[in-house]
């Protein structure tokens, strides 16, 4: 294991014949290969994999993304394992691919880099049918693309997590311009008001309390940075939208928003919207759903 990198995983497999034994490791993909017509390759899925429901449960089920059952994986001895570099742990990966199971690693950062990865399913399976589907969307993508291109953008601010420090004192996490989401949300007419933010180690120097630290790990992410109250006030967004995944916010958290951000446009207009973390965070086919949905938010 140690002479593998995660990069040498993130090309796709070669394959004489469609893949016939698959594992999916990655919820997202698991209901692009169901809506493209792959779903009876799959042999187990993540207990996470919820959609399409009645397919999904019918599947054996081997962990989370972040705790799979890898010696359950390699009994299984599946053609093809599909992970993504976010949601699944490098030590998953990594011993994965050192029993010799062949891994395909995504990792797409932009809605470009998610449709390439739709693109290129219908070359592995070898189907026409799937590649015509993928272009209907591609043809969509475009569309909404053109469509939004000169529109004023918003200002909006959107965690995805929320926590207290020791001392009590409140921050947020958000996401900055290196994330699917963001490149999202910018497609629909967003302006992320924390796009160039970068996340700062440890906790205290990300909420401007402390001086940064070199971190001990190399290759931290910092494409998730946690803010302080003053910060999102500072920032003023005009809208702010609540996701329920991965942090479930509810009217509890909207309440505190009233209460710690009452001077933000966004609160004065009474612009808070729950939204579909799904929509943000799922890449792949989810992406029709997304275009459907998340431009009413910033017309």
């Amino acid at each position: 294991m140690n002479d593998l990198n995660l990069s040498d995983l993130t090309n796709l497999p070669e394959f004489d014949r469609p893949p016939q034994r698959v594992i999916s490791l990655v919820p997202s993909m698991t209901e692009s290969l169901f809506a493209l017509g792959f779903g009876g390759s799959l042999i187990a899925v993540t207990d996470y994999c919820a959609h399409p429901a009645a397919q999904t449960a019918a599947l054996p089920k081997i962990g989370g993304p972040k705790d799979p059952h890898i010696d359950e994986i390699i009994a299984l001895a599946p053609d093809l394992v599909f992970a993504n570099q976010e949601e699944n742990t490098r030590q998953a990966v990594l011993t994965l691919a050192a029993a010799g199971l062949k891994i395909w690693l995504t990792f797409p950062q932009t809605v470009d880099q998610a449709m390439d990865i739709l693109w290129k399913l219908p070359g592995i399976y070898h189907t026409d049918a799937a590649a015509r589907a993928v272009k209907s969307l591609q043809m969509a993508l475009d569309w909404a693309k053109a469509s939004t291109f000169d529109q004023p953008k918003i200002k909006y601010f959107c965690p995805v997590w929320q926590d207290q420090t020791v001392s009590g004192e409140t921050w947020w996490m958000t996401f900055n311009q290196d994330t699917y989401a963001h490149d999202l949300l910018q497609l629909f007419g967003g302006e992320n008001v924390f796009a160039q933010r970068q996340r700062r180690y440890p906790l205290q120097a990300d909420l401007d309390l402390t001086a940064p630290q070199q971190p001990a790990e190399a290759q931290l992410d910092t494409r998730y940075p946690r803010l302080s109250v003053s910060e999102i006030i500072q920032a003023s967004p005009d809208l702010i939208l609540l996701p329920d995944e991965p942090f479930a916010f509810d009217a509890v958290h909207k309440q505190i928003i009233y209460e710690q951000l009452s001077s933000t446009p966004a609160v004065k207009q009474d612009r808070i919207i729950f939204l579909d973390g799904s929509l943000i965070t799922w890449h792949g086919v989810r992406i029709a759903k997304a275009l459907q949905e998340l431009p009413a938010l910033f017309a």
